[in-house]
């Protein structure tokens, strides 16, 4: 097939959800991008720059919490939302717009310094629901020390866009960087608390269920930074939820991942809806939630750090050998309650469109 064939292709709803379809997409993306400069770790949530001339002083440069500790990296990371609904129990798009791009930073072991603010806006959206909006982002702001430091406002014709799209880049430094693809064998899998409640509160309000649960959407600095040192890897499970997020980083460190059902992080209610509305739970996002690896010398530690921040942080499982070394990644792996092994893939088809 010929490129002119190729380009024949259209765009599915189902690449932009996180899964398979969404790697192939991307992949043919960055096929096109030939220039890469001196940028690395760009298949990870952000890229990272080395600062050769000087260690930057991170003092006073946006985060509060900064102390005069020398910062060698810089990390760049950048994401576009489009939400349906626009408010939900627990947030709206400009929350989770501003703590996904600051997210995004802190899995990478980075503290944001600053972050651009882009608005596309739709004529006749009213200006009372900009206003929530934005008060939300200077919230977030105002909470973490991240300054918004530049941005971008265009409004079109009605009926070319849904309300409002946010686009928001951020930029934090970073002493050591916490990969996506560092797992090692023998570590434990830790979550930092109770999964898919993003899910759950904004496809409530979507379909009129009525539920207590709230988005987890929140910023993830302070609780990611305290235990930074103790993780060989880390990433938050967004779209596509724990089944893409875990998929990724066992292919990344070619190791095999084992969950035990028995210490999964779901609330009941969150299962509920999952088979309700018949998509897998594991595929449902979280916006103020992650899962990292930490060795198990370690592990009981971080999880005693980060129950200070969420009680309901605990280990979910290990990591184990693929069966050959040629392996891309044993991938995930789930042990159930009656002691059954069955996998978890990564996501295919159409999952939840317009949830982050």
């Amino acid at each position: 097939m010929n490129n002119s064939m190729k380009n024949n292709k259209i765009i599915e709803l189902e690449m932009g959800g996180g899964g398979k379809k969404s790697e192939e997409l991307i992949g043919n993306i960055r096929n096109i991008l030939s220039v890469k400069g001196k940028w690395q770790n760009t298949k990870d949530d952000g890229a990272v720059f080395e600062l050769f001339a000087s260690r930057t002083r991170a003092t006073n440069a946006g985060h509060t919490n900064f102390n005069s500790k020398s910062f060698s990296k810089l990390v760049f990371t950048t994401d576009a939302f489009i939400v349906d609904p626009l408010f939900f129990p627990g947030g709206d798009i400009g929350k989770i717009a501003i703590c996904g791009t600051l997210n995004d930073l802190a899995v990478m072991g980075a503290k944001p310094i600053g972050i651009s603010l882009s608005l596309v806006i739709e004529e006749g959206f009213t200006q009372a629901d900009l206003e929530k909006i934005i008060q939300s982002i200077n919230k977030i702001s105002k909470i973490t020390g991240v300054p918004i430091v530049t941005g971008d406002t265009k409004v079109t014709e009605k009926g070319k866009i849904d309300k409002i799209e946010i686009t928001i880049s951020g930029v934090g430094l970073a002493s050591k960087i916490i990969s996506n693809d560092g797992a090692k064998v023998g570590d434990d899998i830790i979550v930092s608390g109770d999964l898919g409640e993003h899910a759950v509160a904004l496809l409530a309000k979507r379909f009129n269920y009525q539920t207590k649960i709230k988005s987890d959407c929140q910023p993830l600095i302070d609780e990611i930074q305290s235990v930074s040192k103790y993780l060989t890897s880390c990433k938050d499970p967004t779209r596509g939820g724990m089944a893409a997020v875990l998929n990724e980083m066992s292919q990344k460190s070619k190791t095999k991942f084992v969950l035990e059902e028995k210490t999964l992080s779901y609330k009941k209610e969150t299962v509920a809806i999952s088979e309700l509305l018949g998509i897998d739970v594991f595929s449902f996002p979280s916006e103020g939630r992650f899962v990292a690896t930490v060795p198990k010398k370690y592990s009981k530690k971080v999880i005693k750090i980060l129950q200070k921040f969420n009680k309901s942080a605990k280990i979910i499982g290990w990591v184990g050998r693929s069966a050959s070394s040629a392996d891309k990644g044993g991938g995930v792996w789930l042990k159930t309650k009656i002691g059954s092994i069955k996998r978890i893939e990564t996501p295919r088809g159409k999952l939840i469109p317009r949830i982050c």
